[in-house]
């Protein structure tokens, strides 16, 4: 539009020009020559009035722009001065509030540190108590029976308070030479097997295997200084025509080398998801450990049947952890390895036990879906451990923590052991003196216990508490150790 108005006037100009020479011509008498130059010496003029007129009007225009912009940059000024004010305060507050939230962790890092230190003084306290009680104790016909008297009572977790199995005697006489004889299975294994042989054994094996006398008991993993029940380990039992218990350390050998230990991991992984899914109605955080052999694993046949299993209740596998030997992990095959890795694509977790000797790669189980590793008490708290291993057992718990391996140290018998593993930073631990292996209580037999075999148990730290008021004269000057003891002092 710009362009169109000036060339309209720059035709005027000239046309003004032109009648002006037109007009000195024929009126005036002028010469053309000379009506020309006039004519031309209009349209110079004409041409200059415009661009003067023209840049006076323009320099209006930008001086009203340059006010505009300058107001407008003013107003910019004050907004950013504006966000400036209210970025410091709000940065004022962040700080205010970043320091007043490290002074309240300071506080509760405090607190813990100190509760720590009042929990390791108590645990100390009562060790010794309970050796010096220890010392003191007769050494009579009753003495025996008072320390045998905390494994015997069948004191079930309070997650499975009402899975203990309906024994055919449920009174606490019959269950009291049971709980023995499973706590000295290591020590006289002849004794549980009651004299058979390997030929007899077999054949109970698979009497027992046709008939379903297959079964898991579990003892519980407690957190530690907590004593938290976290985990529960799978222990499989056999139980024979007469009803008498069979340790698996006695016909696990007998049932690998006859082909019959994948018919007895299918049957325990069945009862463990059975298990699991009871437990995890009511706590949501609880785990079990189930027990796989070797064989099992290179079987193509059986372990095809395990893998349908566990993929059809692939929906557990954050909570069931399958556990293998260590001899198992240090003798895979290319078999092994493959089927390994299809579980651990299924998302189940793995761990380790039996274990013989610190020479752990953390990486490399890592990379294989391991995330714990259990280790006997014993070999960690062993001196000769530190010179045999490429790194001090103290050290262990850190190491496999920086893979995502948690360490569990089993088979703890004495509070002693239990002190020594705090300063290991051992979060996890199992063992007699925690609760032996106990068994499961079928569904809808809860209404059929005796009175006085209903007991409480603190679901905080895993042992059992008696709480039934049907206690009998005997049990009045029983010891009461471990766990228990100081649930009760504090």
């Amino acid at each position: 539009m710009i362009r169109i108005s000036t060339i309209f006037i720059a035709i005027c100009m000239v046309l003004v020009a032109a009648s002006l020479g037109l007009l000195l011509y024929a009126v005036a008498g002028i010469s053309g020559t000379e009506s020309a130059i006039v004519a031309l010496t209009a349209l110079t003029f004409l041409i200059l009035y415009n661009a003067v007129s023209m840049r006076l009007r323009d320099r209006s225009d930008v001086g009203g722009q340059i006010a505009d912009l300058s107001r407008g940059t003013a107003d910019l000024a004050r907004q950013v001065a504006e966000f400036g004010r209210r970025l410091a305060t709000i940065e004022a507050r962040i700080a205010s509030s970043n320091s007043a939230n490290s002074d309240r962790i300071q506080s509760v890092v405090g607190e813990i540190n100190e509760l720590g230190g009042l929990v390791r003084q108590l645990a100390t306290t009562v060790s010794a108590h309970e050796d010096l009680m220890a010392g003191n104790a007769p050494v009579s016909g009753p003495a025996p029976v008072a320390r045998q008297e905390p494994d015997a009572p069948l004191d079930l977790m309070a997650t499975f308070e009402e899975e203990r199995p309906a024994a055919p005697a449920p009174a606490p006489p019959p269950m009291r030479p049971a709980a023995p004889a499973i706590q000295t299975q290591t020590a006289n294994p002849v004794q549980t097997a009651n004299g058979r042989n390997q030929t007899q054994l077999l054949a109970t094996l698979r009497n027992a295997i046709d008939e379903n006398r297959i079964d898991i008991f579990l003892q519980p993993m407690v957190s530690l200084p907590q004593r938290k029940v976290r985990f529960y380990e799978a222990v499989t039992r056999l139980r024979d025509e007469r009803d008498q218990l069979v340790a698996a350390e006695e016909f696990i050998s007998i049932a690998e080398a006859s082909g019959l230990i994948g018919r007895i991991d299918n049957m325990v992984m069945l009862r463990c998801v059975q298990v699991l899914r009871r437990l995890m109605v009511r706590n949501k955080e609880v785990g079990v450990f189930c027990n796989v052999a070797a064989s099992t694993l290179g079987n193509s046949t059986t372990f095809a049947q395990y893998l349908d299993f566990l993929e059809a209740n692939r929906a557990l596998a954050p909570s069931l952890v399958l556990e293998f030997k260590q001899s198992t992990f240090r003798n895979l095959g290319p078999a092994e390895t493959e089927n390994l890795a299809a579980l651990a694509q299924r998302g189940f977790r793995f761990s380790i036990d039996h274990v013989t000797d610190l020479r752990i790669e953390p990486r490399e189980l890592a990379d294989r879906g391991v995330r714990f590793i259990k280790v006997p008490a014993s070999l960690l708290l062993d001196p000769r451990q530190a010179s045999a291993s490429d790194i001090h057992p103290s050290d262990l718990s850190d190491l496999l923590g920086r893979f995502g391996i948690d360490l569990i140290a089993e088979r703890i018998e004495g509070e002693r052991a239990v002190i020594d593993l705090l300063d290991y930073d051992v979060r996890f631990g199992q063992g007699f003196l925690f609760a032996p292996p106990r068994p499961l209580r079928p569904e809808g037999s809860s209404a059929t216990a005796a009175p006085n075999q209903a007991q409480d148990i603190q679901g905080s730290n895993g042992s059992g508490i008696s709480s039934s008021g049907a206690t009998s004269a005997a049990s009045a000057p029983q010891r009461v150790t471990g766990n228990a003891a100081l649930a009760r002092r504090i």
